[in-house]
């Protein structure tokens, strides 16, 4: 980097003012100062948009590993999932030859509900037979039941 202290600066700008005039030496210098603030605007730019690529690419390698770890679990499930399955069918296999080393006995019933259709609504009376005929639907409470029925006031 250039290594320009005070005296050379004012060297210069003796020079600069010798060289190019009082009266157009105020315009110049504001000229220089824009032209080094879009230089500066200009490098931070570059600076932010080579900081973006970078943690992009170390974001793209940290996704790259969590996959590939991802992929890794998968594979070690499915693999333990097959030698699961395979030592069961070894073991259910081993169990149906021999039935008297079974858990359950071979004529195990199916467990039946005591109703036949528990799920339908049994005797349901709909809200517009209610309605028309007066039956309460809600409880009312105490309170409530004087101030529906109190008299009205006369005025």
């Amino acid at each position: 980097m250039l290594d320009i202290g005070v005296t050379k600066l004012a060297i210069i700008g003796g020079l600069a003012l010798v060289v190019i005039g009082p009266e157009r030496l105020p315009g110049l210098a504001r000229t220089i100062g824009t032209m080094l603030g879009r230089a500066q605007r200009y490098v931070a730019d570059v600076k932010a948009e080579v900081s973006r690529s970078m943690e992009l690419d170390e974001l793209k390698k940290m996704k790259d590993s969590v996959e590939a770890a991802a992929r890794d679990v998968e594979q070690s499930v499915q693999t333990s999932a097959s030698d699961f399955e395979k030592s069961w069918s070894q073991a259910t296999q081993g169990a149906s030859a021999s039935d008297s080393g079974s858990l359950y006995p071979p004529s195990t019933p199916h467990y039946q509900h005591p109703r036949k259709n528990w799920r339908l609504k049994q005797g349901a009376t709909p809200q517009w037979f209610k309605a028309r005929t007066g039956t309460r639907t809600q409880a009312l409470s105490g309170a409530a039941r004087v101030a529906r029925f109190r008299p009205k006031k006369i005025d």
